[in-house]
């Protein structure tokens, strides 16, 4: 491994802007590495229906080892604020300049693949059909592995490198998620003439909030309302409100619970003053449980301890694209990378973490079996 070019690598990735729909500059960026390597890519098209200007990048690396074939995956897509991100390194520690993410989730995890794989064939070291998967539009719903194109693929083992913590950190049991979209109509009115002819939208949801669950409802359970829209003038009582919440669990039963218990206290409280309340409930993902005994964590640990990397499985309360990937028929877990923060001006890697996600990549190629 040439950590040189590994941190090269990662620092060019993270000046490609790619927020989620804008992917396409870096996965033609990733292809043209790719051909240059001689591998076989192909783009396909999920674009049509996730809104992105590109589709899921697929690489195709032909073994010489009589394996079973493997996924290695990472999404290319980053949240905002996510244009000309300008990285830094202090002291071992990649971060941006604080005005943007860095973009280590998840080029940490796509820099740290390229490394890996070149590592593999510069060494000749023999290996088995490895396919590389790089989703769009994951920091909106996962989007890009819900419309991957499957006729591509034949492996059914897949690593997904997209998870904060410690390289080691291996996550065997993540939560189904369900959104909750509500429309709340009341009744338009002067404000200051006669504001008790309307039916106000704001304060309606405002009652049902405050009686709802949010936040942590158990060790397995979280909800949120996360988006409000509403109001056209501070002399008008509000008609028309919009929410948008979410409520995630590793217990679908439980997830059932607290969606019924939100859409109550929405009811009861439209009810109350006779608003009108139009909901939509959305299944994100479906949780997914990897069992102790699981064949890919033997092949996990074992990859680790080749690279001296300790092996610590946890359950997790986000989702990825393991989620989907598991739900179509593909074992999929998701691998710590190392990164700090994401999601925030914060967000920093260190090269140490880099490091050890390219020699993980490298062992579980090594490992597959």
């Amino acid at each position: 491994m040439n950590t040189e070019r590994l941190v090269s690598t990662f620092l060019e990735l993270v000046k490609i802007n790619s927020v989620s729909k804008d992917e396409k500059t870096l996965a033609f960026h990733l292809k043209s590495i790719f051909d240059k390597m001689g591998f076989e890519t192909h783009i396909d098209n999920a674009h049509i229906k996730s809104g992105s200007n590109v589709g899921n990048l697929i690489v195709k690396i032909s073994g010489n080892k009589k394996v079973p074939p493997m996924i290695m995956g990472a999404h290319m897509d980053t949240v905002n604020p996510g244009q000309n991100i300008k990285p830094q390194i202090i002291e071992g520690i990649i971060k941006s300049d604080g005005t943007t993410i860095l973009g280590a989730d998840d080029k940490a995890g796509i820099a740290s693949i390229v490394e890996g794989v070149r590592s593999i064939i510069e060494n000749n070291i023999s290996h088995g059909d490895i396919e590389l998967v790089f989703t769009i539009c994951e920091e909106i719903g996962l989007l890009g592995a819900k419309y991957l194109d499957h006729s591509m693929l034949k492996s059914k083992t897949a690593f997904i490198f997209d998870s904060s913590g410690d390289v080691g950190t291996v996550i065997i049991k993540g939560p189904a998620q369900k959104l909750i979209n509500a429309t709340i109509k009341g009744k338009a009115s002067h404000a200051g003439l006669n504001p008790e002819k309307g039916i106000d939208a704001i304060v309606t949801a405002s009652k049902a909030i405050s009686n709802m669950k949010l936040a942590r409802i158990d060790k397995e359970t979280t909800a949120n309302i996360g988006i409000i829209r509403g109001g056209h003038s501070t002399n008008i009582v509000c008609d028309l409100l919009e929410l948008e919440a979410e409520a995630r669990s590793l217990d679908p039963e439980k997830l059932d619970i607290q969606v019924k218990h939100m859409i109550k206290c929405l009811e009861d409280a439209c009810n109350n003053v006779n608003a009108k309340l139009t909901i939509d409930v959305q299944d994100c993902y479906n949780e997914f449980t990897t069992a102790l005994d699981d064949p890919i964590l033997s092949i996990i640990e074992a990859a680790m301890k080749r690279a001296d990397i300790p092996y610590s499985p946890k359950s997790t309360g986000g989702g990825s694209d393991t989620n989907i990937l598991n739900g179509a028929g593909i074992k999929a877990v998701t691998l710590g990378i190392g990164m700090s923060n994401a999601h925030s001006t914060e967000e920093f890697i260190t090269i140490d973490s880099l490091e050890n996600t390219a020699l993980l990549v490298e062992g579980l190629i090594q490992e597959m079996k």
